[in-house]
């Protein structure tokens, strides 16, 4: 029997939920939970803002652990090895999207927390194409987030082919913005941050942002015009987006990775006169992970987190809000 805690209705409190996983699968993994972050999606889905939960529910999409058992037709992962699990744990391996290396892209994907127990429990499990090794010079307990903000960022310098020499800039300093300042400023880009606190520019500055830049500012929005080659967006707010699409220098691209729920309205002259475009992602592939964590390892890139006991989970949820 696994050992969780779950939310029994939309809002409600978490407590113990003892569950019964059923058989291990041949080609899954067994992972000892012994950290898991806690996302603003664990939220969404514990409110079911997004019409998806469950319920008995429990969160958790962060998981960093030690595997315990393997199927029979595991041969890239070890008992005893340290792994990490993010917003994915099983994709059915054979459609295009699969076959092509896009994983995170199947439409019959599994994930961690929709219509199955997620990471806050004693144990979990995962396909282990998606259970990833957690290099040796990673700290476990900072490793968590790195696995759904952290994936969610780094995708997209990827997918658009980010330059070095790029001019870039966050929209948003929180939980994904603040990994992405990070990654940005490693990759050798110059970096601004927009944030609506003013408060954050010190810290910002600390991450690695060379400029810093409130969205209220009207007047440096205008200055901006055409300055950056690569926007990404981790609110999940509605924002002026025709201003930050002025913001793009020609093929410049504006990429949303916070779930903003309101439509966006877009002039597409404002996008057609430039060349300019506007995407989105999820989290990224099992391979975009694993560079992930090499890069990271690298340049020695950790998460800022906060530790709470797994007891404390409701004060940690409060935390959070």
């Amino acid at each position: 029997m696994f050992h969780g805690y779950a939310a029994s209705e939309a809002g409600a409190a978490l407590a113990p939920l003892e569950f019964d996983p059923g058989p291990l699968r041949d080609d899954d993994v067994e992972i000892r939970v012994e950290y898991c972050g806690i996302c603003h999606s664990d939220l969404s889905m514990l409110n079911n803002e997004w019409g998806m939960t469950a319920y008995p529910f429990v969160p958790g999409h962060e998981i960093v652990g030690i595997v315990d058992r393997v199927g029979p037709l595991v041969r890239n992962l070890r008992v005893g090895q340290r792994v990490g699990v993010g917003w994915y744990t099983r994709a059915c391996m054979a459609c295009p999207a699969c076959i092509s290396g896009n994983q995170n892209l199947c439409s019959a994907s599994e994930q961690t927390i929709v219509s199955r127990h997620g990471g806050f429990s004693d144990r979990v499990r995962a396909h282990h194409s998606w259970a990833i090794p957690l290099p040796d010079t990673i700290e476990p307990k900072t490793a968590g987030p790195l696995f759904c903000g952290g994936i969610t960022v780094f995708g997209p310098i990827i997918e658009q082919q980010v330059r070095p020499i790029d001019r870039v800039a966050v929209i948003g300093v929180g939980g994904l913005g603040h990994m992405a300042v990070r990654f940005l400023r490693s990759w050798g880009c110059e970096v601004t941050a927009f944030s609506s606190s003013p408060n954050k520019e010190r810290e910002v500055r600390e991450l690695g942002a060379h400029h810093f830049v409130s969205s209220k500012d009207t007047k440096r929005l205008q200055e901006l015009r055409g300055y950056f080659d690569f926007i990404i967006s981790t609110v999940n707010v509605p924002m002026d987006w025709g201003t930050f699409i002025d913001l793009l220098a020609p093929k410049g691209h504006l990429h949303l990775v916070g779930a903003v729920l309101d439509p966006i309205p877009v002039q597409v002259f404002s996008l057609l006169m430039g060349n300019k475009s506007i995407g989105a992602s999820p989290l990224g592939t099992p391979t975009q992970v694993t560079k992930m964590l090499e890069f990271t390892a690298r340049h020695q890139i950790a998460p800022i987190v906060e530790v709470f006991k797994l007891a404390d989970v409701n004060k940690a949820f409060d935390h959070l809000k």
